[in-house]
């Protein structure tokens, strides 16, 4: 089976570019399970229920996100609507959502989406990987197919997290950095592994938001108000083909999409 992630959707530009090409990516690329991070979905900061229905109506199967999932009050009670959007699992107990999700994909095979947040130069949260062996641990042995997005600020803490799930989850992927790395591989074990899929929105500006007012940012140290760029659309993600047998990967690729 296969199985489509989309790295962060970063404003409305990002949101039209997964509109103008999710459909040929799925067939072309013969998708079971279409995930994608949404946390940005909004604006650049959070996502809204009608930006949450709009995504899934796309093709969507799964959102997830990470620290600014909560950036829109209006989304707290959307989770129990809709359990397909998750948050970082790692928020302490009584958060609203959920981290973990058991879905079964367009081929019939039952799935597991995780989704995590780290804790260097992030948000408090309890330990990631604590929190990731007690889900691993309720899913159990008959869910295989099993796809982790680790949304976190530095490369060794998402690296760690990989060699720490090797062999006990069909892929790792890390989001929030907006920037791709050149690192997708499949470890030793059968995990599919990339630091960070990259974002998805407007690349002619600085990790999504527009050139100048973070070059005043920088040379002044003064205080700015965030706004989305427009330019240069791309959509990044990857494509994990999964023994659903056995929940190991057998081929990993990134996949870019540049738009007009």
């Amino acid at each position: 089976m296969k199985i489509l992630f989309i790295g962060d959707i970063f404003s409305s530009v990002g949101r039209r570019i997964v509109a103008d090409h999710l459909q040929d990516i799925r067939e072309t690329q013969s998708i079971d399970l279409a995930i994608a991070n949404a946390e940005n979905s909004a604006g650049g900061f959070g996502i809204t229920p009608d930006i949450a229905d709009e995504l899934f109506a796309l093709g969507l199967d799964v959102l997830t996100s990470g620290n600014h999932i909560w950036d829109k009050r209006e989304i707290y009670e959307y989770f129990v609507r809709r359990p397909q959007l998750l948050r970082p699992a790692n928020y302490p107990d009584g958060t609203p959502g959920a981290g973990v999700i058991k879905i079964k994909a367009r081929n019939g095979v039952q799935c597991a989406v995780i989704n995590l947040q780290g804790r260097t130069y992030m948000p408090a949260s309890d330990c990631p990987f604590r929190k990731v062996d007690k889900i691993l641990e309720a899913i159990g042995p008959g869910v295989k197919v099993r796809f982790v997005d680790f949304h976190a600020e530095i490369t060794s803490e998402k690296m760690a997290m990989g060699w720490y799930l090797d062999g006990r989850v069909s892929a790792l992927v890390g989001t929030h950095t907006h920037i791709p790395t050149a690192d997708t591989r499949i470890l030793p074990g059968g995990t599919a592994y990339q630091t960070d899929v990259g974002m998805t929105g407007p690349y002619d500006s600085v990790i999504g938001v527009k050139k100048e007012i973070i070059l005043e940012r920088f040379l002044t140290s003064m205080p700015v108000r965030m706004e989305a760029a427009k330019g240069s659309p791309e959509l990044h993600s990857v494509v994990l083909e999964v023994d659903e047998a056995t929940g190991k990967a057998v081929h990993f690729k990134r996949h870019t999409v540049r738009g007009d």
